[in-house]
């Protein structure tokens, strides 16, 4: 069964931050969305990986070993 897409209000709400951060990480940090029309529409698993691969970390912040 495929993927169910969703919206920049469920991805903003998984992920636990704010719709307007959302729509930066998609300017600006190639988080992984689909437009459709005038709507931005992702998958889970996408974002996901996306978070993973350290995608949302912030240049200008130090990043912490792990």
């Amino acid at each position: 069964m495929a993927e169910p897409w969703v919206s920049a209000d469920v991805i903003a709400e998984h992920l636990g931050v704010t719709k307007d951060s959302v729509y930066v990480w998609i300017a600006n940090k190639a988080m992984p969305a689909h437009r459709v029309g005038r709507l931005w529409k992702f998958q889970i698993t996408e974002v996901d990986a996306w978070v993973r691969a350290d995608g949302a970390v912030d240049a200008t912040s130090e990043k912490v070993d792990r």
